[in-house]
């Protein structure tokens, strides 16, 4: 079985020794070391630093990051079933974060029912903070927030 050291494991993923090695503080990459203390990754490690990198990239948190990978196998390399298992439980959590981002591009530019009623349009979108009553925070942008009229 091929091993790589940190350095080579940095460069073939892009990812800084240090942050390799917070990884695994963080219990998200596992090294097996050598009599002379220096770490060896499997060369699996190369798709789950990767997954890591994308699913930070998307804003996931380390915690979920780590209750994803560890639904892998510790024993072997996770095959594509494995890694298809996993990215189909993502899938829900993906789509309200897509539908999360969608909406905050297409409204963000108008009244985001904050209760602030000071631009001209929150007097006609949130009159008097209709908006208010269905709880705090930016509620048409949330998924079960009130819409504004005419949306």
């Amino acid at each position: 079985m091929t091993e790589l050291a940190i350095g080579a494991l940095s460069a073939r993923t892009g990812v800084a020794a240090s942050a390799l090695r917070f990884y695994e503080d963080e219990g998200l990459l596992h090294a097996r070391r050598t009599a002379g203390g220096q770490r060896r990754y499997p060369r699996a490690a190369i798709r789950r630093v990767s997954f890591i990198r994308v699913a930070q990239q998307v804003g996931l948190s380390l915690e979920e990051i780590r209750t994803a990978l560890g639904t892998l196998p510790e024993g072997r390399t996770p095959t594509e079933a494995d890694w298809r298992r996993l990215s189909a439980s993502w899938r829900p959590m993906l789509d309200a974060r897509i539908d999360a981002l969608e909406r905050l591009r297409d409204r963000l530019d108008g009244c985001i029912g904050c209760g602030c009623l000071s631009l001209r349009s929150c007097a006609l979108l949130n009159p008097d903070d209709r908006a208010g009553a269905a709880g705090s925070g930016p509620r048409y942008l949330l998924p079960d927030g009130e819409r504004p009229p005419g949306a």
